[in-house]
């Protein structure tokens, strides 16, 4: 963390320092107050008589200090503020990117409610802690020590009441602390488990409403939030009965030093205005302590929070970056070559095993099987969303992890079922992952993907915004413009995952055609469940329990695949 400090350190030096300009000026305060009393009200070393100008002299010296402590005060928030803003503005982006470099297993294992609970609250925690380390810390610490100097100055006696003072409340300190820190941490995972919740429900709002699940769902978040409350609950509690006994601590040491101070007066070895001054150093030393409580407070949460944060940052990418960038001898040209592959956390449990194919550049490539035979994760390791836990993946015969994941992934282009849409414009979500694209490859991406009718019918066309979420477009729509994102991309290997799964027969078959006449020499790779979506297709891939059983074109297939034949038959047989 200290790394991100130094960028700033003008700013993370000048803060304390102004604020010890002004704790300065507030121990000058009951000197001066302390003067007034005993030489401009009383007259002690004035034969008893008062004097006016020197009330006014010393009042006047008193509005100056306030004033240059004002300054300083202001000064040290204005340097804290700069500080632990841009310290926690760059944690933030570097936390995010850290995020944007997760695979998805990594992502699923934080959960997506976690990481924003890091990258928000947590920051936001730790900017606070920034803050109290400056200001509160360095202001606490200068008013204990400076307080017991002056104190010490005044008059032993008042020094020693007050260190007597000092074990009781360090003692309440070390018992808040101890309780607390493990609070906080737990805290946080309620606050995770919140976000969690919350998330997922917006997320799914259409299909908590279509199963009329909105009573379980409101009673699973007044669960989690009733944890969060009864936390917090906790840390109040103890705070609460903390802040009292402290306050009676300092309150009896007030006294003490005024008995003391009594006992003093009376015996000429201490003035009315030095038991005054006296009075209000024991109340600055020991309130200084009890703020403490507060700042470590602050810094448990800061620390706990802080520890969340670097979980994040110290986490490697588990899908690490290969150096390859250079030009290969082909293109377009994809090998799976003995893979194997299970999902992290199944105990070894194979979704794919030892599969075989090779697959051209201009290939079109069908892939057809049942549910949970493996489909989707195959092609996900041709990008590396995953990698293979055996075997290897070659792409332009090259192992897809001596790429820079970079290249890779320039060099493919993904169309999934579920079509994540963003708040923008139709043609920003389309050049999405092509940002070097012209309007004329923007409207020729859509005709491909047979958007190009229902983008005339908005009222901005092409520049028309689509809500978050993509809720003001249907499923169809919002898949077409996925595809259209997929095909403006200038990738050499094209990758359907059940894209075409919203559209009808008559769309789908004549999107397929625009697509096999614009892009011809792009190798594409269409997964489908339906026999009519890849049944022109180059070859057809069926899949069964991870492995390839049959391959071959659909004339070819009917003849040999007893399991193609059963789906067509399921399927297009009248």
């Amino acid at each position: 963390m200290v790394k991100y400090l130094k960028k700033y350190w003008l700013w993370t030096i000048l803060a304390p320092l102004f604020m010890i300009g002004e704790v300065s000026m507030d121990l000058i305060q009951p000197e001066l107050m302390s003067r007034i009393i005993d030489d401009g009200v009383l007259g002690i070393n004035n034969g008893g008589v008062g004097s006016l100008d020197i009330v006014l002299g010393f009042g006047l010296k008193m509005v100056l200090f306030v004033a240059i402590g004002g300054l300083c005060g202001v000064m040290s928030g204005v340097f804290a503020n700069l500080s632990a803003q841009q310290f926690g503005n760059d944690i933030r982006k570097d936390a995010f990117k850290r995020i944007m470099s997760f695979s998805f297993e990594q992502t699923d294992r934080f959960s997506t409610g976690s990481l924003i609970t890091r990258v928000t609250n947590d920051i936001t925690q730790l900017q606070n802690f920034v803050m109290q380390c400056m200001r509160g810390f360095v202001r606490t610490s200068m008013l204990f020590i400076g307080g017991i100097v002056c104190m010490i100055g005044l008059n032993m006696q008042f020094g020693v009441v007050t260190a007597c003072a000092l074990p009781f409340i360090a003692l309440c300190v070390v018992y808040f602390i101890a309780k607390s820190n493990p609070k906080f941490t737990v805290l946080q995972k309620k606050l995770d488990k919140l976000n969690n919740v919350m998330q997922e429900n917006v997320s799914g709002s259409r299909v908590v409403k279509a199963y009329v699940r909105e009573d379980y769902e409101t009673e699973r978040f007044n669960r989690a939030n009733d944890e969060l409350v009864n936390t917090q609950l906790d840390v109040l509690l103890l705070l609460s009965y903390m802040t009292p006994i402290m306050n009676i601590i300092l309150n009896l040491s007030v006294v003490a030093v005024i008995k003391v101070g009594g006992i003093q007066v009376a015996a000429g070895s201490a003035t009315p205005g030095n038991v005054m001054a006296a009075i209000t150093y024991c109340s600055q030393v020991l309130n200084a302590v009890m703020r403490m409580t507060m700042i470590f407070q602050t810094a448990s949460r800061g620390v706990a929070s802080g520890k969340r944060v670097m979980e994040v940052l110290n986490c490697d990418p588990a899908i690490k970056d290969g150096g390859f960038e250079g030009d290969t001898e082909v293109y377009g040209k994809v090998e799976f070559r003995n893979v194997s592959f299970a999902y992290p956390g199944t105990n070894g449990a194979n979704v794919i095993e030892d599969f075989n194919l090779v697959i051209n550049k201009g290939e079109t490539i069908g892939i057809l099987g049942a549910t949970g035979c493996g489909k989707t994760s195959l092609v996900n390791l041709i990008p590396r969303f995953y990698d293979v836990t055996a075997g290897s993946v070659l792409v332009d015969d090259v192992d897809v992890r001596d790429y820079k994941l970079s290249v890779l992934r320039d060099k493919v282009s993904v169309a999934l079922q579920k079509s994540e849409v963003f708040n923008a414009t139709i043609a920003d979500n389309i050049s999405w992952g092509a940002p070097y694209a012209d309007m004329e490859e923007i409207n020729k991406a859509a005709d491909i993907a047979q958007a190009t009718e229902f983008i005339r019918n908005k009222p901005d066309g092409i520049n028309s915004v689509v809500s978050q979420g993509g809720h003001s477009l249907s499923g169809g729509q919002r898949q077409r413009v996925a595809i259209g994102r997929a095909v403006v991309k200038h990738a050499e290997i094209l990758i359907f995952d059940d894209a075409t799964s919203a559209l009808d027969l008559k769309t789908e078959a004549m999107l397929y055609s625009q697509l096999g006449k614009n892009r011809k020499d792009i190798t594409k790779i269409i997964i489908a469940q339906r026999i009519a979506s890849v049944k022109n297709a180059d070859r057809i891939v069926v899949m069964d329990n991870g492995r390839l059983v049959d391959v071959g074109s659909h004339s070819e297939l009917m003849k040999t695949s007893v399991i193609y034949k059963d789906i067509y038959d399921s399927q297009l047989k009248k």
